[in-house]
């Protein structure tokens, strides 16, 4: 468990950005920065930082799928869903009712697959559409993660290095975390985007991944669509969140989706970086 003394994080700053890339004219992405507390939720611009002390925070990607509009919709019910939800939640845990954090994301889950579901099953032009969900809810001191499909999170400690925190709901993922696939075998294989878990669609037994991790001043976070992922490689990754500034004006979360844009730009790429101050 990290340090709770002086040399815990007491900010958080935050960027995100997304773009419907070279050859897609509709965008199915959606992220969303929220700070929650027993009083209410608020919606956070693009980018900003705020104190920890203050308020509990929510970064999260949504990667939307389906035909015509469905996917663009499915991934705005998600956020809307998040944004709905966890007020509700919120209010219940200030009564003093104790709830885990994996209760909390386990329930979120869970009704944003059922509303999907139930609206795919109820609208023919909405048949089967679903959508991925990386979610971080940000407390002092500790990032709870809740992740279904093959959008990512990665945490990069101020020490140095990469590491990818979800894990990719694919056979190929985990031929990956297995040893058996190098990254670039699991980048370019035929595979890699066959869905084995997502919210809504045709996935009758959701099995989310929970998680929390301990974090310092100085670490940094992203989430991410399998878009940026399909441009850059964990190295450049890396290299562009650590070097940010150097070259541009622009944000981390603005040069990932920019360079990862120009190698591929095939689908649509979102990028949420944030930092603990």
């Amino acid at each position: 468990m990290p340090d709770q003394s002086i040399d815990s994080a007491q900010s958080v700053r935050w960027f995100g950005e997304t773009d419907a890339g070279r050859f897609r004219q509709d965008n199915q992405d959606s992220f969303l920065a929220l700070a929650i507390d027993a009083e209410g939720v608020k919606r956070l611009g693009k980018y900003g930082d705020a104190l920890l002390q203050s308020s509990d925070f929510i970064f999260a990607v949504s990667d939307g799928m389906g035909g015509a509009n469905a996917g663009d919709f499915a991934s705005r019910i998600t956020v809307d869903k998040i944004t709905r939800l966890l007020p509700q939640i919120f209010r219940t845990a200030a009564t003093g009712i104790e709830i885990g954090f994996q209760d909390i994301l386990n329930e979120l889950f869970g009704q944003i697959h059922a509303e999907l579901t139930l609206m795919g099953s109820c609208y023919e032009e909405l048949q089967g559409m679903g959508a991925t969900l990386s979610l971080c809810w940000v407390r002092p001191d500790w990032l709870y993660f809740g992740h279904v499909g093959d959008s990512r999170i990665y945490h990069l400690p101020k020490a140095g290095g990469i590491n990818q925190v979800s894990h990719d709901h694919t056979h190929v993922g985990w031929l990956y975390r297995d040893g058996q696939l190098t990254e670039q075998q699991a980048r370019s294989h035929a595979g890699r985007n066959a869905l084995q878990q997502v919210l809504g669609g045709k996935n009758q037994n959701l099995s989310p991944q929970f998680g929390a991790v301990g974090y310092e001043p100085g670490d940094r976070f992203l989430i991410c669509s399998d878009g940026l992922v399909e441009g850059l490689f964990n190295r450049g990754i890396e290299r562009i969140i650590r070097n940010h500034g150097l070259h541009t004006e622009d944000t981390p979360a603005e040069e990932l989706v920019a360079e990862a844009v120009q190698t591929d730009g095939k689908d649509n790429t979102t990028a949420v970086v944030f930092e603990m101050i």
